[in-house]
């Protein structure tokens, strides 16, 4: 038997406890070296609205880029150069595929060769109004079934702050065996992608990245340093995954404000556009939002009550932000019942039986979302009631699956023609695309509730019948 005095323990201790820097060392230097040189391989996971433009990114500044989706006709798509988002262009996707270093799969067995591993997936809410972290975890897991020494994961996806440490970690060294910082680096840095948005691209939207280990910490900000004008660095991961959550509810809070402010100026006969409008020339202090219908799209109906779910765990209770979604959950309820009212006053008509052709789908102008849009809410409570709905949306031709409401799945877009305007007792503006036919509405509509202010340049002189709400 081998016996080891407390001398000979202590040097073997030395030499293992050098021989493993020496390992974390190499991983260090060549990972973050590999990174600068554009050497790296970069696999994004989610090739949707935040993960497509970000693969495109990366590409265009040279480095090697993997994309995965589970979704088998995203890649099919990608693998022949076609763009399955509205405002991203095909040609744009082509490109990627003549420059001849991106590749797009379905098989997670591939994450294996990439050096850095990007996670763009869905972060919804489920029916309890708590996080439904479910395609992050599943992600990781299929992720970490593949993964190497060496290599660093990196969470875009809106979260709760200690998601990347408290979820991601843990779950990566009990699927992999890998020991954070020691086998793989983990940092976060929140999307920014605003789509449809034709004033910002991604590289000159500033990219916030925060790690709880310096090293990371560095080898990511060496990373979006290739596709950024400005890399923002914080402490942690949760300072950044706080960061973003922060932007959203601040943008939450201030809609659920002026719509609120709309619910209690029109009654008084004022016009809260123009109050807007006016109190906009102020070049101080003031900062201007609008109100709608109700709120939409991935973020900022969702991400304020991810905070507001973990404040929980502290005993604490987020007031303002619950408040500010329960106000901007209602405007569906408000902009129903104008139209209700609307419809016997000035059309003679009652909301059982009407036909009402809604104007929008998307949850914002421009853009082919339908994620959370609050024209869905709108037109299942319509229907509740005995109304007749038809949509027309240029953007969204045919209605694809969602979580919220599947029975509406495949039902199409009618016509913007003077015959299918006229053939309806009201149009209910939902969401103002730009290249709609504003003037044909307004030429031939018997009733306009407008819940955009899109109508205000348009007048029916004897028969103006175009109201707001």
């Amino acid at each position: 038997m081998l016996v080891l005095n407390d001398a000979d323990i202590s040097n073997y201790s030395d030499r293992v406890l050098l021989a493993g820097n020496r390992i974390l060392t190499t991983f260090i230097n060549t990972l973050h070296e590999r990174i600068v040189s554009s050497k790296c391989i970069v696999g994004v996971v989610g090739l949707g609205y935040v993960g497509l433009p970000l693969a495109i990114a990366l590409s265009n500044a040279g480095l090697s880029v993997v994309g995965f989706d589970i979704d088998a006709s995203k890649i099919e798509n990608l693998r022949v150069g076609k763009s399955y988002i509205k405002h991203i262009a095909s040609s744009d996707v082509a490109n990627l595929i003549q420059k001849n270093n991106a590749e797009f799969y379905s098989d997670f067995s591939v994450v294996e060769k990439c050096d850095v591993v990007i996670l763009c997936v869905p972060t919804p809410l489920n029916k309890h109004m708590a996080p439904d972290l479910s395609y992050v975890t599943d992600t990781t897991r299929y992720v970490a079934e593949h993964m190497r020494h060496g290599q660093m994961v990196i969470l875009e996806s809106t979260t709760y702050p200690g998601t990347t440490s408290e979820v991601l970690a843990p779950l990566i060294n009990e699927v992999s065996g890998l020991r954070l910082d020691e086998d793989f680096f983990l940092a976060y840095s929140p999307e920014r992608e605003d789509p449809g948005n034709l004033n910002f691209v991604t590289r000159t939207v500033p990219k916030v990245v925060g790690a709880d280990n310096p090293e990371a910490l560095k080898a990511t900000i060496a990373l979006y340093n290739h596709i950024v004008d400005q890399v923002v660095p914080v402490s942690s991961a949760a300072t950044a995954e706080a960061v973003k959550l922060t932007e959203n509810i601040f943008r939450s809070v201030n809609i659920a404000l002026v719509n609120e402010l709309k619910t209690i100026y029109a009654p008084m006969g004022i016009d809260v556009w123009e109050v807007i409008e006016a109190a906009s020339s102020k070049p101080f202090g003031f900062m201007p939002f609008y109100p709608g219908p109700g709120l939409g799209g991935h973020c900022i109906p969702i991400d304020p009550f991810y905070l507001s779910w973990k404040a929980k765990e502290f005993g604490l209770t987020a007031k303002f932000i619950e408040l500010a979604g329960e106000v901007n959950r209602r405007m569906t309820d408000y902009v129903i019942a104008n139209l209700v009212d609307l419809l016997s006053e000035h059309a003679g008509k009652a909301i059982k039986g009407a036909n009402i052709l809604v104007l929008g789908l998307a949850y914002k102008k421009n853009v082919g979302d339908l994620r959370e849009s609050p024209a869905l809410v709108i037109i299942n409570q319509l229907e509740k009631k005995g109304e007749r709905t038809a949509y027309y949306d240029q953007n969204i031709p045919i209605i694809t699956p969602t979580r919220e409401h599947p029975e509406f799945t495949g039902r199409q877009s009618v016509d913007l023609t003077a015959e299918e305007v006229r053939k309806y007792d009201a149009v209910l503006v939902v969401t103002d695309h730009d290249d709609t036919d504003w003037q044909l509405i307004a030429d031939n509509a018997k009733l306009v509730v407008d819940t955009r202010n899109v109508m205000k340049n348009y007048g029916q002189g004897e028969r103006d019948l175009i109201f707001k709400s």
